[in-house]
C-alpha cells in the first residue's frame, strides 16, 4: 500500500500541471469590492461588484486566458490591443468594452506608454485573487 501512494504521488505531477496565465509588465490592484445586494434577489450573497485597476507598462502583456466573471472595461490612458478569436481591436483612451469572460483572449500594449484600464466586474461572493484565470483544458 505504501508503494502504491508513493507511486501516486511521484507521479501525480505529470497529470496534475499548474496552469499559470502570462504576465509581462502587468499589474493589477482592486480599488473596490461589495457583496451584491438589493432587488435582485437571485444574485444577493452570491455574487460580488469587484473595480480594479489594471496597468500594462510599455510592452506590457497577458497571455492566453479566461475571466472568472463578466465585466465591463474602460481604458482609461493610452491604447489596448485586444485579441480574441483570431480577431484584434485596438481600444483607445475613452473607450469603453465588454467581455464575457469565457472566451480565450489576450491583451497587450504595443505602445510607448502605460495603458492604464478600469475594469467593472461581476465575480463570485468568496472570489480572492486575480480575476483573469487560466484556459479551462477542454478549449
Amino acid at each position: 500500500m505504501k508503494l502504491l501512494i508513493f507511486l501516486l504521488i511521484a507521479i501525480s505531477p505529470f497529470f496534475c500541471e499548474a496552469q499559470e496565465v502570462k504576465q509581462d509588465r502587468f499589474r493589477s490592484t482592486v480599488k473596490l469590492e461589495e457583496v451584491i445586494s438589493g432587488h435582485l434577489q437571485e444574485l444577493n450573497g452570491k455574487y460580488k461588484i469587484r473595480i480594479s485597476e489594471t496597468t500594462y507598462e510599455a510592452g506590457g502583456s497577458i497571455g492566453e486566458h479566461h475571466s472568472i466573471g463578466p465585466g465591463i472595461r474602460y481604458v482609461k490612458s493610452g491604447e489596448l490591443t485586444y485579441v480574441q478569436n483570431d480577431t484584434t481591436r485596438i481600444y483607445r483612451e475613452g473607450t469603453y468594452f465588454y467581455e464575457s469572460g469565457d472566451v480565450v483572449h489576450t491583451a497587450s500594449n504595443k505602445g510607448e506608454k502605460a495603458v492604464i484600464i478600469i475594469n467593472f466586474e461581476v465575480v463570485p461572493a468568496d472570489w480572492k485573487g486575480a480575476s483573469l484565470i487560466p484556459v479551462p483544458k477542454s478549449n
